[in-house]
C-alpha cells in the first residue's frame, strides 16, 4: 500500500506529462487541466490502496478512460445544445502556450542565443501540431510509448488492445510524424 507521502509525490510527478498528454486529446487546456484532476481524484477515491508499483498504469487507464468520458460528454452536449462558440469569434486566451512551458524548463537559457531558443521552440510547436494531427489511437499509443516512456506490454494495458496493435499504431504514428515534419525541412 502507497503512503500518503508516496501517493502525493507520484501524483506531483504524473502530472505535467499527464497534463500535455491529455492536451494533445482534448486540445483545450482547461479541459485537459480538468482531466487530469479528474484522474487524480479517481485514482486517489479508488486505489489509493494499491502498492506504489501499480499506479503508474492505474493511473494511465484511468487518464485515457477520463479523456474518452470527456468526449462522449462532448458529444452528448453537442447533440443536445447548440454550440455557442459557432456563433462568435475564437477565443485567442484559449491557445496553449507553448512559451509559458518552456520558460518553466529553460535553466541554462542564458547560454544560448535568443536565436537558438526561439529555434528549439519553433521546432517543438511544429512537432507537437503534428502529433496533435495524429489520428487518435495512433497519439495516444504514441504519447504512452515514448512520452510517458511505457514498454509495449503496458501501453496495451492502457489502451486496452493487443501488443501488435499498439506496435502498429506506433509505426504509423511515427511514418506520419516523420513524413510530416520532412515535409517542413526538419530531419532527425
Amino acid at each position: 500500500m502507497a503512503s500518503e507521502a508516496e501517493l502525493s509525490d507520484f501524483l506531483k510527478n504524473a502530472e505535467k506529462k499527464a497534463f500535455k498528454r491529455a492536451y494533445y486529446h482534448v486540445r483545450d487546456e482547461e479541459a485537459a487541466l480538468d482531466v487530469v484532476q479528474d484522474s487524480m481524484i479517481k485514482l486517489c477515491t479508488h486505489y489509493a490502496d494499491k502498492p506504489l508499483a501499480e499506479l503508474p498504469l492505474l493511473f494511465q487507464r484511468i487518464l485515457s478512460n477520463t479523456i474518452l468520458d470527456w468526449f462522449r460528454r462532448q458529444k452528448t452536449r453537442n447533440a443536445l445544445f447548440s454550440n455557442m462558440s459557432d456563433f462568435g469569434s475564437d477565443d485567442a486566451d484559449a491557445d496553449f502556450d507553448l512559451m509559458e512551458v518552456k520558460s518553466n524548463t529553460s535553466e541554462n537559457a542564458s547560454v544560448e542565443s535568443a536565436e537558438q531558443w526561439i529555434g528549439r521552440v519553433q521546432t517543438l510547436e511544429h512537432i507537437e501540431t503534428a502529433v496533435m494531427a495524429l489520428p487518435a489511437r495512433q497519439r495516444e499509443a504514441f504519447l504512452l510509448r515514448y512520452w510517458e516512456e511505457l514498454d509495449v506490454a503496458e501501453t496495451a494495458a492502457v489502451m486496452g488492445c493487443s501488443e501488435g496493435s499498439v506496435k502498429t499504431h506506433c509505426s504509423r504514428a511515427i511514418q506520419a510524424l516523420s513524413k510530416t515534419l520532412d515535409k517542413q525541412g526538419m530531419r532527425p
